[in-house]
């Protein structure tokens, strides 16, 4: 049982928008947590830009000096912000910029995986992992959620800044999580704050969706399913507690790597759900890493995971296939490092 448990710690990603690291994180890293997640606060998501505060006092060592304590004491483990060219950029005012999507545009594919490369080094240099991005939807009508995030409307454009994103933070020993699996052309509402549904026809979902097959193509490890039902293959379900999307991206696409989740807290994704059923539900579509925000919450999630295998309601040996992928990926910091 306490394999079993640990296995549950593994598979969950938390976020926290601030920098008190130790104490929200020491405890979930000794129980078997093995990624973490440095977010934004919600007005800083809205904005799309770090707060001036922020970028005044938030310094390096805000990162290296924690996350080296928690990794003498814990050992490796996956450090995700995000990231974005065009978007979010969490780590705005310590690293290098990212182009805007405007300047990626003119760019050839060298230059942009160049300045992704000095800005995924930089980052690696502050104890950072992961980035979550590049956003490879193709936007084609109103998307309040993806307003201002986005590489553009043309699926050539996106495709290729996005694969030029992977390859560059790839040469920088950052893992980019592609998202967000099949992408969101156009969302009435932002399914962080709504219930909402992506409605599009299939074709058109599909040629949208080739952005990934692109990213995949180029290597991308990791991949992002998105918040909402995506309504041409299951109305029901989110795409990240999808078994249908899962099987989409995996067999249709030959994605092999880790999928992740987008926040099982979104509206559009939990629903009328507990966590702990969302996450559940998850894991049995196919996830191995899930997005949820940080809390007193986490144990209760991690034991009632571990419940849901003793009835066989998720099966372990799923549970254990999702725990065993992330900790490769958190493993292989550690070579990248050494």
């Amino acid at each position: 049982m306490i394999a079993v448990l640990r296995d549950a710690y593994a598979v969950l990603l938390p976020a926290i928008s601030g920098m008190d690291l130790e104490p929200q994180f020491d405890s979930f890293l000794a129980a078997g947590g093995q990624a973490i997640l440095i977010g934004e606060s919600r007005e800083e998501y809205v904005a799309r830009r770090m707060s001036k505060h922020r970028i005044a006092t938030e310094t390096a060592g805000d990162f290296t000096g924690p996350l080296g304590r928690l990794r003498a004491k814990h050992g490796t483990f996956i450090v995700a912000v995000d990231h974005e060219l065009g978007g979010i950029q969490r780590l705005e005012g310590l690293v290098p910029a990212l182009p805007s999507a405007i300047e990626a545009a003119s760019m050839s594919d060298e230059q942009i995986a160049d300045r992704c490369h000095s800005v995924a080094s930089h980052a690696y240099r502050l104890g950072v992992t992961m980035f979550l991005a590049p956003i490879a939807d193709v936007v084609t009508g109103d998307n309040p959620w993806l307003l201002n995030r986005t590489l553009g409307t043309d699926r050539a454009t996106v495709r290729r800044i996005a694969t030029a994103y992977v390859e560059g933070v790839m040469r920088g020993n950052i893992t980019p999580v592609a998202k967000h699996f099949p992408g969101y052309a156009t969302l009435t509402a932002d399914p962080a704050l709504e219930a909402v549904s992506l409605r599009v026809k299939k074709n058109d979902l599909m040629e949208n969706a080739e952005t990934f097959r692109s990213v995949i193509a180029a290597g991308v490890p990791a991949i992002m399913t998105g918040p909402a039902p995506v309504d041409a293959i299951d109305p029901d379900r989110s795409a990240s507690l999808s078994p249908r999307v899962m099987t989409m991206l995996r067999q249709d696409f030959g994605f092999t790597g880790l999928i992740v989740t987008d926040d099982i807290d979104a509206p559009a994704t939990l629903g009328e759900r507990t966590l702990s059923e969302a996450a559940i539900l998850a894991l049995q579509a196919g996830a191995d890493l899930i997005l949820v925000g940080n809390g007193p919450h986490i144990p209760g999630i991690c034991r009632d995971l571990a419940a849901a295998t003793a009835t066989r309601r998720l099966a372990p040996e799923r549970l254990a296939e999702a725990a065993g992928r992330v900790r490769a990926m958190a493993a292989a910091t550690e070579k990248v490092a050494a």
